[in-house]
């Protein structure tokens, strides 16, 4: 996760007719430059913090807390996905689900697909799509038998 805990700067400012201008956010990542940041290189926490979601920073315990519990999140999802597995197994070897079929996606949804296309002699026009015939030497084909 991360690394070190980030320094943190805090601004509000007046400005000379008395408006108070809003506080600006900045955490600087150590030993890090600012084009190699990566989404998820912060913790979430300071995530929110930044764009004011939260009112006061994060502090390290808070930050901890909330990583094991994700830890732990992340095992019982492995255990039960493995329980869910094993378990539909059995439920295949005994008859009770149909294994799913594996089925091969051609073309787009919508598209009905029936086979290979076969190169015809007519040309073919559909909307913007424009195929030439094929082209046939002479003597060969149902054009000699006419």
């Amino acid at each position: 996760m991360f690394c070190s805990l980030p320094s943190v700067l805090l601004k509000e400012l007046a400005d000379d007719e008395g408006q108070i201008i809003p506080e600006r956010r900045f955490v600087e990542a150590v030993n890090r430059e600012a084009y190699q940041y990566q989404i998820g290189d912060f913790p979430a926490e300071w995530e929110a913090w930044i764009r004011k979601k939260r009112e006061d920073p994060p502090t390290i315990e808070e930050i901890l807390r909330n990583e094991n519990y994700r830890e732990e999140m992340k095992q019982k999802v492995k255990d039960v996905s493995e329980k869910d597995k094993l378990l539909q197994a059995k439920e295949y070897e005994q008859g009770l689900i149909a294994e799913p079929s594996h089925t091969q996606v051609k073309g787009h949804a919508s598209a009905p697909y029936y086979g290979k296309k076969e190169p015809s002699q007519d040309p073919t026009s559909t909307a913007n799509t424009f195929q030439p015939g094929a082209w046939m030497p002479p003597g060969s084909g149902s054009s000699q038998n006419k």
